[in-house]
């Protein structure tokens, strides 16, 4: 969210708590994947591999990707092709703005529907390595992340309408690697980090 936001003033307050509260989540799962990968990295060194070990690594590097993205949607940080929509005239380019974000929206509409039903198909069904942790549980990131991810799209569609109504969306990569020209970067001119 830029300084020239044009996000409505009363919401902005539930757009900071909500960019806190995936922010927070996403860094706990960080700090717990890594805990769990440095155990299981111990543990089998000194010979007495965690059983547990690759299941929950696994189902939390899951949960991460799904938290983060829904993140990265709030902050606008997914792929995007700015430079094509910048391409079309103002009333084109709004236009494709909100084909797009129709989409995305609909597509996680979809995948919340189906993982809702994935879940309730997952009824009874256990960890390998956990038996008493249910499937239900690990797989329920499917739903409450499309939801999370839906909100994430909607709260960010005022400053989508305003760029695309203005002076266009800022090409991120384009901008950084104009500036490595400018300061004389060597990475990108082949030469080493």
């Amino acid at each position: 969210m830029s300084a020239t936001s044009a996000y409505p003033a009363p919401l902005l307050p539930f757009r900071r708590g909500y960019d806190r509260l995936l922010e927070v989540i996403s860094a706990f799962l960080m700090a717990a994947l890594t805990i769990v990968i440095v155990m299981g990295f111990v543990f089998r060194a000194i010979g007495l591999s965690l059983v547990w070990y690759d299941e929950i690594a696994s189902i939390g590097l899951c949960w991460l990707t799904y938290y983060g993205s829904a993140l990265a949607a709030l902050r606008g940080a997914h792929i995007g092709f700015p430079g094509i929509v910048n391409a079309f005239p103002r009333g084109l380019r709004v236009a494709a703005a909100l084909f797009a974000e129709a989409v995305v929206i609909g597509f996680f509409i979809l995948l919340a529907v189906t993982g809702i039903e994935v879940v309730d198909i997952l009824k009874g069904s256990t960890m390998v390595s956990l038996p008493g942790v249910s499937l239900q549980i690990t797989q329920s990131v499917i739903p409450v992340t499309a939801i999370l991810f839906i909100i994430a799209e909607l709260l960010r569609l005022p400053d989508v309408l305003a760029a695309a109504r203005g002076g266009g969306f800022e090409d991120h990569e384009l901008k950084e690697a104009l500036e490595n020209l400018e300061n004389g970067n060597p990475a990108d001119k082949g030469g080493q980090r």
